[in-house]
């Protein structure tokens, strides 16, 4: 059995838990960071938040942070070895893999990336959350876009 790896990138905002945006990629490297950013600027063009990331070699480049600089936004960066400081990111990655990941099979790429891409909708969508006042992200998301 041949195995391959996928790579999911993704940013999620810290006020509502929503997944903003992901890329699947069969390589982690720049260009995966680099599209699942653009795609959050295009998602919300308007959007300068505090970037936060981890120490990841694709965070800590020049060309990633002239991206960060045109878009607008600041750069905070977790400390070297304090996984904590990215708590609700690392959250979000232990919550996929504990409600949809371990103690499966996936036979194909495409039943793993399907596997993804369903979770982040039914994440962000229906997935109740407790620390948001028992709302999904989305609904959290959009209480505040009435607020404003």
């Amino acid at each position: 059995l041949e195995k391959h790896k996928v790579y999911l990138s993704a940013i999620l905002d810290l006020y509502d838990r929503r997944i903003v945006s992901y890329v699947i990629g069969d390589s982690n490297n720049n260009d995966l960071v680099f599209r699942t950013f653009d795609a959050a600027i295009q998602a919300d063009p308007d959007a300068h938040p505090l970037f936060h990331s981890d120490r990841g070699f694709q965070y800590t480049n020049r060309a990633f942070h002239a991206r960060l600089e045109a878009a607008g936004m600041i750069q905070s960066m977790s400390r070297v070895a304090k996984c904590i400081d990215n708590g609700p990111m690392e959250g979000f990655w232990g919550i996929i893999k504990r409600e949809r990941y371990y103690g499966r099979r996936f036979t194909s790429r495409e039943m793993l990336v399907s596997m993804i891409e369903e979770y982040i909708a039914y994440y962000n969508g229906r997935r109740l959350q407790r620390n948001l006042g028992v709302m999904t992200p989305m609904e959290k998301h959009e209480s505040y876009l009435q607020a404003a």
